[in-house]
């Protein structure tokens, strides 16, 4: 029977369920943002090229913040999805906790390189 209403899994605690419910809806509205933003009100028409990414992000300080959390929300998202797949083939406990430990560090190392290159460009726009 197909239930329409979402509920944690078996092996899925309420807070893991929760937040992935809550980063899917933040990265909904993170990208809506992120188009408008940098797509209509950055001035800009197309795709842009690097030094004006770099200008741009230099110029308007709310941008590398909203792209950072955009990092943050997008990563997060995805591992607790891919486990909540992983959970579905039912894995045995000590495999799910060997899961779990990959996934948060693997997860912080993306999120650690995503803010680690916003914070590069950033940084070469304060230097032009």
């Amino acid at each position: 029977m197909i239930s329409s209403q979402s509920v944690p899994k078996s092996g899925e605690g309420s807070g893991a369920w929760l937040l992935k419910i809550l980063t899917g809806l933040l990265v909904i509205v993170i990208l809506g943002i992120h188009f408008v933003v940098n797509h209509t009100l950055g001035g800009m028409a197309g795709l842009l090229t690097y030094t004006e990414i770099v200008s741009y992000y230099a110029r308007n300080p709310i941008i590398p913040i909203m792209e950072g959390l955009f990092v943050i929300f997008v990563v997060t998202h995805a591992l607790l999805g891919l486990r909540s797949i992983i959970l579905d083939m039912k894995p045995s406990t000590k495999a799910l906790k060997v899961i779990n430990w990959v996934f948060v560090i693997g997860g912080a190392a993306f999120i650690i390189y995503g803010l680690g290159l916003i914070i590069t460009i950033v940084m070469r726009g304060l230097q032009v």
